[in-house]
């Protein structure tokens, strides 16, 4: 299977980095096609322009600026997101992905209003997310991030498809083993993947 792997963060000594690392290694592993974006360490500008916002309905020219991330993405049967959550939300980085390249006529066809989604070729997905916060926090907080990926995300891909949700909360309280037995658990659910 060929899998998109975002990751974003941009310290590459961090525990992220070291989530990333076994994400790709045990997709790999596992004998999947790994394309791993890691947007850091690529460049990506997430800034969405005047330009491309005046262009944003006009598919497929509003793709251009971005034409090779909408190639992958076109590419790719599974997805696995890598990432922090930074003040109950997405780095800028992973953010301006979404606006930059999930795009009317690549995520989602909107026609007389109505809104179709067009990734149903990914049949599956997973996100690794480190928090900050609490599990209670994240909670009193609605947890936007968990409800992008288990609602939103899982709307818009292939209905039905899988979508694991693995979040390692109260970073900064964490010990050598809380770390270690995450790092285990997205193991083993990546060499499942």
């Amino acid at each position: 299977m060929r899998v998109l792997v975002l990751f974003a963060h941009p310290v590459e000594t961090s525990f992220g980095a070291a989530l990333h690392r076994q994400v790709v290694e045990s997709l790999t592993s596992a004998g999947h096609e790994v394309d791993d974006c890691d947007l850091y360490a690529e460049n990506f500008q997430p800034v969405l322009t005047r330009e491309e916002r005046i262009r944003y309905h006009d598919y497929p020219d509003n793709t251009g600026p971005v034409a090779s991330h909408v190639e992958r993405l076109k590419r790719a049967e599974a997805l696995v997101i890598v990432s922090p959550v930074w003040n109950f939300g997405y780095p800028a980085i992973l953010k301006g992905y979404f606006d930059r390249v999930w795009l009317p006529g690549v995520s989602f066809a909107l026609e007389d209003g109505k809104l179709t989604p067009t990734l149903r070729h990914i049949t599956k997905a997973a996100a690794v997310f480190t928090y900050g916060a609490t599990p209670m926090r994240a909670f009193l907080a609605g947890n936007p991030p968990k409800k992008m990926i288990k609602r939103v995300l899982r709307a818009q891909i292939k209905i039905g498809a899988p979508v694991d949700f693995m979040a390692h909360y109260a970073m900064d309280v964490s010990t050598d083993e809380t770390r270690a037995r995450f790092m285990e658990k997205v193991k083993a659910k990546m060499a499942a993947f």
